[in-house]
């Protein structure tokens, strides 16, 4: 395993030269490097389901107990083969998707190839702080990956919002860790969840682990920053935003939920956001004519229902979870790469636009429809198989009196009519022969065939779909081992379950297959609705998105620097050390008086000498502030130079004397050099700041003493410099400009 990551980096790096070399065909020779890690999770699965679990680690910060380790146990496989079977046929896929002479593909590559090793590593690191530091590498990665346009306004902003929502989520879930970590007295993963930890403290760093998580996959309220990544190319939205990136908080919610879902905040916080960013994304996938938004915002939803299964905590949502994460990364990659190839072929996106492809494309159109029928939960999908599983779980426990039970079935019971509207929508809008405003159809929308390896991608991936749900015994025996960490549920007489329950394609005809079915009718229902009455064209019920509040606060934040910038840094060296010593000064009385009067040890000498040159140095500090000529001011600092060397040479510190003494004197050298150039009398027409006011008698250029009635003494016009030389016109100058 740690090989295998070492193999990611070093592919990354070679990329560009492979690109230059080979053009866009250098992306199949990419996709062997995730396909090898495919395969190597493969070979272990006997060890994984049986055990032990592969295991690897490496010292890498033995003083703080920090390690390069490896620990690929059930949920760490699932994701493994996710992330690494989904990136091997995205990057395969990108061989048609992209040019040989697009402009930065050798980059692209690199950036995509280095994301799938972050995540490898992700998924699989077995130390905490490690985890953090995968996350922030995938937060910068997909940064780059989304601003792969560089020279559109829309990828860079969305670029920079991505990056600024997750890394602040991802700092924040940084405390939290440092916190558990603590707390726990280790930082490895599995001995943290063994030792299940409680009380105040991991109340508080869980919390940070959810607002991480939450950030990381697009939940209410950071789910803006989502759509806003359309804007990449396709095979970045298939890749980190279906199968990847925003799996990330999934799989960190999956790791904990077994041991800290039932912790006082845990499923206030999981259900109710998972049930409010269900509802928005799936009301907004329905308002959207851009395919990749339909499929972006209906990702959103989908990553709300996740949450709340996957972070209920007993054992038959965890399995279902874990079945429904699998699904989703199978169908949602499957359908956003078929966008792709439409866009490819067509330049276009937008569903007003697309009339009669799906009589064109066959082949396309079917594997878009097999996917659909998982994202609504239709037999015999994978999506259908988790669908009636999570139903199952989620009912039971809302039956026996869980009091967060009744909100998540009715949540996800919403949530899955919306989902089956905008899956309808979306295979309307992609390929459905559309009718005008009179009812005649419209002309078929022309199709060029494309590649057929281009199409291999999106086709592999139905299939999958298919043949899970048809395979689901061998899939729930698989899964087991990870739902037996979580707590039981309750069965049918309210006592603990003795298991998470079983997938399968048909458990007969039970409640969850009737909701199930109605949730699918009502969609299409509420779909039909939705295009007869004109709903998804009407103006919005509220007159901002989140997305608008997101650039409201940048903006206050940029007006609020400038306006702290220009209080602050106004170019005066005086206000910048007084500043200095100010804090200096009150945090130190600040930790005197904090302290216990008993550790107080002061003392009003050391020395003797320190009597007389303390206040010397003191005195000459002070004039040296308020002389008027510069060569005087430089020889009473040096003063307090001088000063310092008697006081290191009493308190036993020769070696610091003799270094002061040398810093003295090269310096009064090198200031009698430089003062010969500048006039003798400091000018005040250059002052950043004023004159302390004083009521003083000021000399006058003219010699006579003169009394200043206000307290700013009046400006004393400089005396004139010593005459230059008429050889040295620059001493000249400057003597007039100072």
């Amino acid at each position: 395993m740690l090989t295998l990551l070492a193999v990611f980096l070093l592919g990354s790096i070679l990329m560009p030269v492979l690109v230059r070399w080979l053009g866009s065909q250098a992306f199949a020779v990419a996709a062997l490097i995730p396909a090898a890690a495919f395969i190597h999770a493969l070979v272990l699965t006997p060890q994984v389901l049986d055990g032990p679990a592969p295991f690897a680690s490496v010292e890498w910060i033995p003083q703080l107990g920090l390690n390069l380790s490896m620990h690929m146990d059930v949920l760490g496989w699932v994701l493994t083969l996710i992330v690494s079977g989904v990136g091997a046929l995205v990057l395969l896929y990108c061989r048609w998707y992209f040019h040989d002479d697009s402009a930065g593909i050798g980059q692209f590559a690199a950036v995509l190839l280095g994301f799938a090793g972050a995540m490898y590593g992700l998924v699989l690191t077995d130390d905490l702080v490690m985890l953090v530091m995968f996350w922030e590498v995938t937060s910068i990665l997909s940064y780059l990956l989304i601003g792969h346009y560089r020279r559109r306004a829309a990828s860079r902003r969305a670029a920079l919002q991505a990056l600024l929502v997750t890394t602040l989520g991802g700092l924040i879930m940084f405390v939290g860790v440092v916190l558990l970590v603590v707390d726990a007295g280790t930082s490895s993963i599995r001995e943290i969840l063994e030792l299940a930890p409680t009380g105040a403290i991991v109340d508080a760093a869980v919390v940070m682990l959810l607002i991480g998580a939450i950030s990381k996959s697009a939940l209410f309220p950071f789910h803006f920053w989502l759509p806003g990544a359309m804007a990449a190319p396709t095979p970045v939205s298939a890749y980190l935003h279906a199968a990847a990136m925003v799996k990330a908080g999934i799989y960190l919610i999956a790791r904990f939920a077994p041991i800290f879902a039932f912790t006082g905040p845990w499923r206030p916080i999981i259900i109710t956001l998972g049930v409010i960013t269900m509802l928005l994304g799936g009301i907004q996938a329905l308002r959207e004519t851009d395919l990749k938004r339909i499929l972006a915002f209906g990702t959103v939803s989908q990553l709300g229902f996740f949450s709340i299964v996957v972070g209920y905590g007993t054992q038959a949502t965890a399995l279902a979870g874990l079945a429904l994460v699998i699904g989703h990364a199978l169908f949602k990659s499957a359908l956003f790469l078929i966008v792709g190839v439409i866009d490819r072929q067509l330049s276009t996106r937008d569903i007003t636009e697309l009339s009669g492809v799906g009589r064109q494309a066959p082949v396309m159109a079917t594997a878009a429809f097999i996917s659909v029928a998982s994202m609504a939960g239709i037999a015999p999908t994978l999506g259908f198989v988790a669908k009636e599983s999570t139903l199952t779980a989620l009912l039971d426990d809302a039956l026996h009196g869980s009091p967060w039970g009744p909100v998540a079935i009715i949540g996800v019971v919403l949530g899955s009519m919306l989902t089956a509207a905008y899956g309808i929508r979306f295979l309307w809008g992609a390929f459905w022969t559309k009718r005008d405003a009179m009812g005649d159809r419209l002309p078929n929308t022309a199709w060029p065939d494309p590649p057929v390896g281009f199409l291999s991608a999106p086709i592999i991936l139905a299939g999958l779909t298919l043949a899970a749900g048809i395979g689901a015994p061998a899939l729930d025996t698989a899964l087991q081992g990870y739902a037996l960490t979580a707590t039981p549920g309750l069965d049918a007489e309210g006592v603990a379950a003795e298991g998470p329950g079983h997938l399968a394609l048909w458990h007969g005809f039970e409640p969850a297959l009737g909701i199930s079915i109605l949730t699918i009718l009502l969609g299409a229902g509420l779909f039909l609705l939705t295009i007869r009455t004109g709903w998804d064209r009407k103006a919005r019920m509220i007159p901002f998105t989140a997305a608008d509040v997101y650039y409201l606060v940048v903006r206050g934040v940029d007006r609020l620097s400038v306006l702290s910038t220009t209080l602050t840094q106004r170019g005066s060296l005086p206000v910048y050390v007084g500043t200095i010593f100010v804090v200096f000064v009150a945090a130190e009385i600040t930790a005197l008086l904090a302290s216990d009067i008993d550790r107080f040890q002061l003392s009003a000498w050391h020395t003797p000498a320190q009597l007389v040159v303390a206040p010397l140095m003191a005195v000459a500090g002070v004039l040296a502030v308020r002389a008027q000529k510069r060569y005087t001011g430089v020889v009473l600092v040096s003063i307090t130079g001088l000063g310092m060397v008697v006081l290191f040479a009493t308190s036993g510190a020769p070696d610091l004397a003799l270094t002061q003494i040398l810093v003295e004197t090269v310096t009064m050298v090198t200031f009698a050099l430089v003062l010969r150039r500048l006039p003798a009398r400091m000018g005040e027409h250059n002052a950043s700041v004023g004159r302390i006011p004083v009521p003083c008698w000021a000399w006058a250029s003219d010699s006579r003493w003169r009394w200043s009635r206000s307290w700013r003494p009046s400006r004393v016009s400089p005396s004139p410099s010593r005459p230059a030389s008429r050889s040295s016109p620059t001493r000249s100058a400057t003597a007039r400009t100072s």
